[in-house]
């Protein structure tokens, strides 16, 4: 690891435009190589997981790169993994969009569905309740961050024991409550694209990557 800019591998497995992802982890101080090399992605200090579209179609595009193995092999190892948008979302246990049902990377419990809300997608700027103890949202807490969704997790099903940390969540509310953001060890994830937040985004990309010194 480098002393000044962690190294970030960003998974490139054919989910829309990733390369704001790419330039926001680079202002947030990391070296950034977008990759689906499988050395690179389990070497990497840092594993971001974009997803854009349909939970369906995500899943699909990460079983053809073995993605979830790779997933799994770094949180083995206690290495960071940053899920963003449908990359949140896969880490769940399924999804289920206009009545399909798929099957997640079950990495956390729980079902991704639709957002219950008299106007869908959620689209544009909102706050979000940090959760005690984030990393992510130290001094950004009242911040707004930008969402495009329809979907989302509105209950949290991990039951976590001592000794054993519990799991640091962040809620937002469109037509009720959902998960904005997930800090579960090395996991963590955004309902939200913090690469279109602004320096609120930035901020939270930075806190993240400075956990990648440690």
């Amino acid at each position: 690891m480098s002393a000044e800019r962690p190294s970030v591998a960003v998974l490139e497995y054919g989910s829309g435009n990733v390369h704001s992802a790419v330039k926001a982890l680079e202002a947030a101080g990391a070296a950034v190589e977008l990759t689906r090399d499988r050395a690179t992605v389990l070497g990497a200090d840092g594993l971001l997981v974009p997803g854009v579209g349909a939970f369906q179609a995500v899943m699909e595009q990460l079983e053809s790169i073995r993605g979830g193995e790779l997933i799994d092999r770094r949180l083995a190892g206690g290495r960071p993994v940053l899920g963003i948008c449908v990359g949140m979302q896969v880490l769940f246990g399924r999804g289920i969009e206009r009545g399909v049902e798929t099957e997640g990377l079950g990495e956390w419990p729980g079902t991704v569905a639709e957002l219950d809300a008299p106007v869908v997608p959620h689209m544009g700027w909102n706050t979000v309740q940090a959760g005690e103890r984030s990393r992510l949202f130290r001094g950004i807490e009242d911040e707004r961050f930008y969402f495009v969704h329809s979907y989302a997790v509105q209950q949290w099903e991990l039951e976590v024991d001592p000794p054993f940390p519990q799991p640091v969540l962040t809620w937002a509310d469109h037509g009720g409550p959902f998960l904005a953001a997930v800090e579960n060890g090395p996991l963590a994830a955004t309902q939200f694209h913090p690469e279109k937040s602004g320096e609120a985004g930035i901020q939270l990309l930075r806190n993240w990557v400075e956990t990648l010194r440690r």
